[in-house]
């Protein structure tokens, strides 16, 4: 699938890794200047930096739990390139807490820190990029969303409540956004062949989660970033507000 992204700005949040590091190398290839966004470690989004095709990329940092940074961050971008015409909302953290073995200290501690970042984080960087997306008369926005808000996380009831609080967060804002001509996809991913998930997947029970697909395998990073240069691409507006699986039918509902 050819796309064209050509004089298109595009910022990516957690690009450092994983899906995120895939997507900016997607947009790059497809001609886009790619804004990779990384919170603590910039060696690993210079590494990222480094494998874009073209010119014209920056590097962007903030904690997606700080308001004001994200503000920043957004603000510095337009004044650079001028004009944000994509934002990818991929960054998530993922920490089990198990509410049968954990303290209630601990308890206040994952919620707080996982809606912060995967959902509160998102929508304020949404509101900043909408900011500069009405003013030049439309924009795309990606959520990378998880079959967890569908399937349940035992281990992680905070992950699967803030990707479903994404999801819901997505379709509200397609539907208020698409006069403005700002359109909002979310992708939703099941296992994806990651740093993130290699722990898991190198474990006894990787040949369990694989075969939950009746693939025999995870995604590849790649199939899920070009769903997301899909749904950014001009062609897709009829699907906005669309949460769209990517799971290999691992997970499949109606």
């Amino acid at each position: 699938m050819e796309f064209n992204f050509q004089n298109k700005n595009v910022l990516v949040s957690g690009a450092s890794r994983g899906i995120g590091r895939v997507t900016a190398q997607l947009f790059s290839q497809a001609g886009a200047h790619v804004i990779v966004h990384y919170n603590r470690n910039s060696n690993a989004a210079m590494e990222t930096m480094e494998q874009l095709a073209g010119s014209g990329h920056h590097m962007v940092q903030a904690d997606l739990a700080d308001p004001a940074a994200i503000q920043q961050m957004v603000d510095t971008v337009a004044a650079q390139m001028g004009h944000l015409d994509v934002l990818v909302n991929n960054a998530g953290i993922f920490e089990e807490h198990p509410i049968r073995s954990i303290s209630y200290d601990e308890w206040q501690t994952a919620w707080q820190e996982t809606i912060s970042v995967n959902l509160i984080g998102p929508a304020n960087l949404t509101f900043c990029a909408v900011r500069q997306m009405r003013n030049q008369g439309g924009g795309r926005i990606v959520n990378v969303s998880s079959r967890g808000a569908f399937r349940g996380e035992p281990e992680a009831p905070a992950y699967g409540a803030s990707k479903a609080g994404l999801n819901a967060m997505g379709q509200s804002l397609a539907k208020t956004l698409a006069p403005y001509n700002i359109f909002v996809h979310t992708v939703a991913p099941g296992f994806v062949e990651t740093d993130m998930a290699e722990e898991v997947l190198n474990s006894p029970a990787g040949d369990e989660v694989r075969n939950q697909s009746p693939l025999g395998r995870v995604a590849q990073p790649e199939e899920v970033a070009r769903t997301v240069l899909f749904l950014a691409s001009e062609g897709s507006e009829f699907l906005t507000g669309a949460i769209v699986d990517v799971n290999g039918a691992s997970y499949l509902r109606t």
